[in-house]
């Protein structure tokens, strides 16, 4: 049985004094309960001071990106082993943000992917499709060529200890939200498409859903068969909001 992840990426926000109350609110309304994991990821100079925080609760710590390089003269960048020393189990990687930002490729994301396991990391990747894309009927075959520069890289094998994250980027921060059928159909792509190489595989890997998951709207998403979690936004910079995300993971 796969357990629910709720990963909240706080994006280019927060400060000490607003992360330390954001963080304490979050560890003192942590739901009771097994089959649900929370995970937070701050902004690269919080990273130290929210692990400490964290130190001996129920919620992970990751990081926002990576670079697919151990060390060497790149400057402003984070080797995978720097975020292992500051705590973090996890880390995100192919955000839409930084593949329509900074462009990000499907084959750099894949060599980060494979670098922050090196390290022991782990890495959740995220897949998606533009509104343009989606409604030229692009969604499988976008989501098909980020997914499989991963496999090609790394092999299916890999995720045995990797995430997928659906990032539908026609509803991030628009107000529009899939509903949970659509976001559930392409999940089960994903995971069928994931099948092709290892069925037993598949069945394990968590899916989460990124498309401006809150409190209304995440026990229809978090029933869908084949949506594993959330990789939450806006809803992850108030505590109040994340929680409500976390109590219908623990209520499923």
């Amino acid at each position: 049985m796969r357990e629910f992840l709720i990963a909240g990426n706080w994006k280019m926000n927060g400060g000490n004094e607003a992360n330390a109350e954001l963080v304490s609110g979050i560890i003192a309304g942590v739901p009771d309960g097994d089959g649900f994991r929370l995970l937070v990821c701050p902004p690269f100079p919080y990273l130290a001071a929210v692990a400490a925080q964290l130190a001996g609760s129920k919620v992970a710590l990751g990081a926002q990106s990576v670079s697919e390089h151990s060390a060497g003269a790149f400057t402003g960048e984070t080797a995978p082993s720097m975020l292992r020393d500051v705590g973090c189990e996890y880390v995100i990687v192919g955000h839409s943000e930084r593949r329509a930002l900074f462009g990000e490729s499907s084959e750099q994301v894949a060599e980060k992917f494979k670098a922050a396991q090196a390290a022991g990391l782990t890495p959740i990747l995220c897949v998606g499709e533009t509104l343009e894309e989606r409604e030229a009927g692009a969604t499988e075959k976008v989501i098909d060529e980020q997914l499989d520069a991963v496999l090609s890289a790394v092999g299916a094998a890999a995720f045995a200890t990797g995430v997928i994250a659906y990032e539908p980027v026609w509803a991030i921060g628009t107000g529009m939200t899939a509903s949970p059928e659509q976001a559930q159909d392409v999940h089960c792509h994903i995971r069928e498409r994931l099948a092709q190489h290892d069925a037993e595989l598949a069945a394990d890997v968590q899916i989460l859903y990124g498309g401006s998951m809150k409190g209304e709207n995440a026990p229809g998403l978090l029933s869908m068969p084949d949506i594993d979690g959330g990789l939450i936004g806006g809803a992850s910079l108030k505590a109040s909001d994340f929680l409500a995300i976390a109590r219908a993971a623990a209520e499923i």
